[in-house]
């Protein structure tokens, strides 16, 4: 994959974080995946679930990968269960989800094409 098109997955997969993190996580997704201080009548595997799966969408359809929708839904659920449980700070959870799109591209640049 050319650089500049690596470059262009990496600002794409930026924006979409952005958006899956912020607009369409929302207050009630953030207060209702801790499993800390859950919401009441929601379980908060689901909601913890909905809210990786929203990121391991947006990752699968950049990168047109399956494969890496779900290794992204998988760890940014694992990622944000640590956030909410205070064993990791808000800004390495972010540095977490960045490195994540840095790894997912160079998974591309390395085996090419993945399922």
């Amino acid at each position: 994959m050319a650089h500049y098109a690596l470059l262009q997955m990496f600002a794409l997969l930026l924006v979409a974080h952005t958006l899956a993190d912020y607009p369409l996580q929302g207050e009630f997704l953030s207060r209702a995946k801790n499993r800390q201080a859950p919401v009441p009548g929601v379980p908060w595997y689901q909601a913890l679930a909905a809210h990786g799966v929203i990121h391991g969408g947006a990752v699968g359809w950049i990168t047109g990968s399956v494969t890496l929708g779900v290794l992204e839904t998988l760890v940014h659920m694992l990622i944000d269960d640590f956030k909410c449980a205070n064993r990791i700070s808000y800004d390495l959870d972010q540095a977490l989800h960045v490195g994540c799109k840095v790894l997912w591209l160079v998974l591309l640049q390395v085996f090419g094409p993945l399922p």
